[in-house]
Formats: structure tokens, sequence, C-alpha cells
């Protein structure tokens, strides 16, 4: 009897897997559809930010270590944004942006997507995405750009 259960479970946790795995191709190439966006661009985007982990929570800190905003998810979706997107209804709370990988997928997709609007298609610009468009970052955005391009590129 131990035994069928153990292969029972074991059975459910590689099909939950697969699934899992399954869906979060289908995440990664809805989201770019939606907002013209390379799905492997995305997806490389996920692995520098949270290596893949949707319930990454991440602490961005100031010079003296206070916390400044958190991340949230396989976007590291950066608390920021959290107001807004309360108030168009996308998320009640911080724990849709973990629970909920699709939804995390499609928000960092739409920020991306509303980043390239404000600089254009470039790896500076890509590197806003972690680095946002403050004038001494840019050393950081390439930085963040060519993480992402490395992995991007492994992908292809």
């Amino acid at each position: 009897m131990q035994v069928t259960h153990f292969w029972r479970t074991l059975l459910l946790l590689a099909a939950a897997l697969f699934f899992s795995t399954s869906a979060q191709a289908y995440c990664f190439r809805e989201a770019g559809a939606r907002y013209h966006v390379s799905p492997q661009l995305l997806r490389a985007i996920a692995q520098v930010e949270s290596g893949m982990n949707p319930h990454a929570v991440g602490y961005n800190r100031d010079r003296q270590g206070r916390i400044t905003s958190r991340d949230f998810g396989l976007m590291q979706i950066n608390s920021t944004h959290l107001t807004k997107l309360k108030a168009m209804g996308v998320i009640s709370d911080e724990r849709d942006l973990l629970t909920q990988p699709c939804l995390n997928v499609q928000t960092g997709a739409w920020i991306l997507a509303q980043h390239l609007q404000v600089c254009g298609l470039t790896w500076q610009c890509l590197g806003s995405y972690n680095a946002g468009f403050a004038d001494g970052n840019q050393a950081r955005r390439m930085l963040y750009a060519r993480k992402v391009y490395s992995i991007w590129l492994a992908s292809r």
C-alpha cells in the first residue's frame, strides 16, 4: 500500500511539474503576443530577474541598507507599480504577483513594453527594465542587458 501511495505521489508531482513548465511557456508566448515582445526575451528577463522562481521576493536597499522597494515573482515586478496595478484592477495585493505566474509575466511584459515606447528598441532601453531611466544608471543598464542577451542567445 505504501509503495502505491509513493508512486502515485511521485506521478502527481511529475505531472504538476510538466504542466507547470508547459503553462509557463504558454504564459511567455501569450504575454509576448499581447505586448509585441519576444517571448524568448521575456523568458531571458525572468531568468535573470528571478532564476525562473515564481515565488521570488527581492529587496532593494539604499546605501544605508534600508529597504526602498521590493520585487515580486518571475519578472520581479517592483513595488512602485503596485498602486497603479491595484487602481487598474489587475491585482488586489502583491500576493497576486507571487501566486499567479502568468499574471506576473503579463505584468512584466506590459512594463517592458512601456519602457520600449519611451526609449525605443535598444539594449540600453532594455536595461531600464531593471535599472530604471536615471541618467547615472547607464552602466547598470548595460550590465543587465548583457546578462539578458547572453541568456537569450543561449536559448536560440
